[in-house]
């Protein structure tokens, strides 16, 4: 036998042994408790759905997932937790799409956030609701801008934090529009919409599920939705890109990562019974409920939309000159 062959021979033998070692590992996922981190506080929009999704995965697995609150810096604590994790699948991170607004904003980052974290899959997406205080006289998204490009700087959006979609949506649309407005960054979701409603601001970029029932019962008005498409509560209300906005769309989502190193056979395994779990009968209508349309995507599809959009929301924060420290 030649050397050449000898050579060929041993790395081939070692492909097969690395391979089988992999599919190995997979197999034996998880052979401990998972820890489930969430970057934000226990009872929140996303920890909700978090907790309904691990209780579904760990019942199918029959082992247990602790989920673990690390709030913080729009989420940026628990993903550096994740980063520094072992890459061995037992340290997972639960998180809405601010993991992709947020590093835009900070200049120094504890992980980066493309070599360090794994997208597994998306869990579910929706959108914002664009609400104004009824004081207003606009009735119409072009009326809202025509109305604020009379007020430069006269009118104040809530947000639910700085580096949240909540404020970067509203910081897009002025840009988009060429408006000149102030933002006011509250603790939370509750904290913005009773400004809103008290008249402290004049508009938002909101939660869908916890606008609506104030919109139905006349203390917000609601001029459009930023998704692709109509929300089934307010099917009469038109989408941004069906109003003054053509291309105008901004959705919320949350999803499932992984530390990087994560061993593809492995990260493979976790995809799939989270996608399984998200499409389960008992799982996808509460996911429904929660205004999300359940998705259960691919790790390639995942990670490619969470460049995406990594790269889109970096660049408004950038233009629009934000900073969070």
């Amino acid at each position: 036998m030649s050397l050449l062959t000898k050579v060929a021979a041993f790395t081939l033998t070692a492909a097969v042994a690395a391979f089988g070692s992999a599919l190995c590992h997979a197999q034996a996922w998880p052979n401990k408790p998972i820890r489930m981190l969430v970057g934000f506080p226990a009872g929140g929009p996303t920890d909700v759905v978090a907790r309904l999704v691990s209780d579904r995965v760990a019942a199918q697995l029959g082992q247990r997932i602790v989920v673990d609150n690390r709030p913080g810096a729009a989420g940026n604590i628990a993903v550096e937790i994740l980063a520094k994790s072992n890459p061995d699948g037992h340290t997972l991170l639960y998180s809405s799409n601010a993991i992709a607004l947020s590093p835009g904003l900070y200049s120094k980052l504890g992980y980066d956030p493309l070599k360090d974290i794994a997208p597994v899959t998306e869990v579910g997406a929706g959108c914002l609701i664009f609400l104004v205080h009824p004081s207003l006289p606009a009735k119409s998204v072009q009326e809202f801008i025509d109305y604020a490009k009379a007020r430069p700087g006269q009118l104040n959006y809530a947000s639910s934090g700085t580096g949240t979609s909540t404020h970067l949506a509203s910081v897009l649309f002025s840009q988009r529009n060429g408006l000149q407005t102030q933002h006011v960054p509250y603790k939370g979701t509750a904290p913005s919409l009773v400004d809103l409603i008290g008249g402290r601001t004049q508009f938002l970029m909101g939660a869908v599920l916890t606008a609506v029932p104030h919109v139905k019962e006349g203390r917000l008005r609601a001029l459009a939705v930023t998704g692709s498409k109509r929300i089934a509560s307010l099917p009469e209300l038109r989408t941004l890109d069906e109003s003054a906005l053509p291309g105008f769309v901004v959705t919320t989502w949350q999803g499932i990562f992984a530390p990087a190193g994560v061993a593809a056979p492995v990260l493979s395994r976790i995809n799939s019974e989270f996608v399984k779990a998200i499409h389960s009968p008992d799982l996808k209508p509460r996911i429904e409920q929660q205004d999300m349309d359940p998705t259960g995507l691919s790790v390639s599809v995942f990670t490619k939309m969470y460049r995406a959009e990594l790269a889109r929301w970096t660049k408004v924060a950038r233009d629009a000159g934000l900073k969070a420290e």
